[in-house]
């Protein structure tokens, strides 16, 4: 497992979100005025997330796109994951929640954690993802880039999700915009709680043995 790093491509995601919460919702493309509810791309160069109204949406909505390619809406619970805290603890991860995915363009799969700086990057080697794939086949249904295997393992949970890169980043510029001394303080932990929530009650259930 590579040395963790911070990851420029998400501190230029904040960075946008709170520009565009100063701003007002443009898509980031074209400049058109978008609502609130909308979808979003990743710059696949940076990987940076970027705001996009519906007709760029659907211009970028081929996976095999070069340069910009469409988050997918939605989150699935995966209740039957299998991941013991031997291989968690492999990871080298040294937080209670953790998301990872396929880099692009190398396809390496990396652990990005959030942190009170943003997050943090860490590259896996082959073996250990592909040992958590033979577990748990629905990881290879898994959109490169753009979706993420989102762990919850706070207060002793052990909760796993399929959930799109843009959910995930949400997560860290929660964490990183309200974390204060060194605990975090209640608010924030009331925020993370609130996250994964929501998440609950919008995910589809999906079995980890679906391919």
């Amino acid at each position: 497992m590579g040395n963790p790093t911070p990851s420029p491509s998400a501190f230029a995601t904040l960075r946008g979100m709170a520009r565009q919460r100063e701003l007002g919702e443009t898509c980031d493309l074209c400049s058109e005025p978008i609502p609130d509810e909308h979808r979003h791309l990743l710059q696949l160069s940076t990987e940076r997330v970027v705001c996009s109204c519906q007709p760029c949406s659907i211009l970028f909505a081929d996976r095999e796109a070069k340069h910009y390619r469409l988050i997918p809406s939605g989150v699935r619970f995966v209740p039957d994951f299998e991941m013991s805290d031997e291989i968690w603890a492999s990871f080298g991860v040294p937080v209670s929640m953790a998301f990872f995915q396929h880099s692009h363009p190398s396809g390496q799969v990396a652990a990005v954690y959030p942190s009170p700086a943003g997050a943090t990057r860490s590259l896996l080697t082959f073996d250990a993802w592909e040992e958590l794939e033979e577990a748990n086949p629905v990881l290879r249904g898994m959109q490169p880039a753009v979706e993420a295997l989102l762990v919850n393992r706070v207060g002793g949970a052990r909760d796993h999700y399929l959930a799109s890169i843009d959910e995930c980043y949400r997560l860290v510029g929660l964490i990183r915009m309200g974390w204060r001394g060194l605990s975090g303080g209640t608010e924030v932990w009331r925020m993370i709680t609130g996250f994964f929530g929501d998440l609950d009650k919008r995910a589809e259930t999906v079995s980890a043995r679906d391919a």
